[in-house]
């Protein structure tokens, strides 16, 4: 294990190889449910996860999204350095914080970019909007430098937000949002923060990878340029893209007891580090609620959870199983699966949406060099 360790620290330790620390915090729906809040948002806020892959900036985000994740990280913007706690999201491309010019109430409560006391910002005149289910959110695009943990990415384009929808993102425990998807559905043609990073030099690889923590509050981290060869002992399967927007791979099926439930004749996957749950079709959620024997509203008997079996995804061949403990959402009243539905808007067909659920059980590497993804089970 010592002989492991110093390998590791030797690999990590080489020019171009960054580790971004993550942390676990409230998630926004508990954040709501704390103040009371979280039915009138649930109310106002229509909601279907496909949406945010099918409307591309300015688009349709919506803020129900990111309601789950509980995995932050700080950046830094401008120079002198402004820090911003931000959601690191593979499901999108574009990266925006608050700024002073945001006179919404949702503003008063997080960080704010200040263009003024930066030397290095660059103005522009072009704007970017956002729709949430509570309304736009809308602002201006400009330049800067961005750190990330001991990488500095020089003259890089962000938004700034100016106003912010109704009162919600006061609770939001995140300021802004860091997309890590391909360029081609970023916003205006926004060159995303990683194809910086490519484009400068600053990474010895052009892949990041990511793992999250199951249980504790610390220790969760991407790892820009490297693979760190502790998570990945079990070997990694490699996936080539399907296609070059999202990470999205194509999938061979989903089995409960050897028996095929889902995706019979393949289907297509995101991997999203911005989604907290396992998104599926709507048509076959019911499916898998009764294989592993949860109720019509997706409930366990917690009880029952050692008893419950497994759910296997085939990816290029490889099985990628979820076991009752990764799969199920335990709180202090009650346990549910990890699960949500959705409906599809497109002809592409059956898609999934392989959120934090299923990432928390694998170390996952993007790989743009490629256009492939890497999974190693944990």
């Amino acid at each position: 294990m010592k002989l492991l360790l110093l390998l590791s620290l030797v690999a990590l330790a080489q020019c171009g190889t960054i580790r971004m620390p993550l942390w676990r915090g409230k998630s926004m729906r508990q954040t709501l449910q704390e103040h009371g809040l979280l039915a009138e948002f649930l109310a106002q806020a229509p909601y279907n996860p496909a949406n945010k892959f099918f409307n591309f900036f300015p688009s349709t985000e919506f803020l129900r999204n990111y309601m789950d994740n509980e995995y932050y990280g700080t950046i830094y913007i401008g120079t002198p350095r402004q820090n911003f706690t931000v959601i690191f999201d593979t499901g999108s491309s574009n990266l925006w914080v608050p700024s002073i010019y945001c006179e919404s109430f949702s503003c008063s409560d997080h960080h704010r970019f200040n263009p003024n006391q930066s030397s290095t910002f660059i103005a522009t005149n072009d704007s970017f909007s956002i729709g949430y289910g509570t309304g736009n959110l809308t602002g201006v695009l400009g330049y800067d430098t961005v750190a990330i943990s001991g990488i500095t990415i020089k003259n890089q384009i962000f938004g700034l937000s100016v106003t912010e929808p109704g009162d919600f993102f006061y609770y939001t425990p995140f300021d802004g949002i860091l997309g890590l998807a391909y360029p081609s559905i970023s916003s205006d043609g926004a060159t995303p923060v990683f194809d910086n990073m490519m484009m400068q030099h600053l990474v010895s690889r052009n892949l990041f990878s990511v793992y999250l923590s199951r249980r504790e509050q610390i220790g969760s981290f991407i790892l820009f340029g490297g693979i760190d060869p502790l998570f990945t002992l079990r070997g990694i399967t490699w996936i080539n893209l399907s296609a070059e927007t999202y990470w999205q791979v194509t999938m061979d099926r989903v089995t409960v007891n050897s028996r095929t439930i889902a995706c019979a004749n393949g289907c297509q996957a995101i991997l999203d580090t911005g989604t907290s749950r396992l998104v599926v079709p709507n048509s076959v959620l019911g499916t898998i609620q009764e294989a592993v024997g949860a109720d019509s509203n997706g409930q366990v008997n917690c009880f029952t959870i050692a008893f419950m079996p497994s759910i296997v995804f085939y990816m290029a061949g490889k099985a990628f199983p979820l076991r009752p403990s990764d799969y199920v959402i335990m709180s202090h009243e009650y346990c549910s699966l990890g699960f949500e539905g959705m409906d599809v808007p497109t002809e592409e067909g059956e898609l999934w949406i392989l959120g934090d659920v299923f990432l928390r059980a694998y170390y996952s590497i993007y790989d743009r060099g490629n256009n492939r993804v890497g999974l190693s089970p944990l």
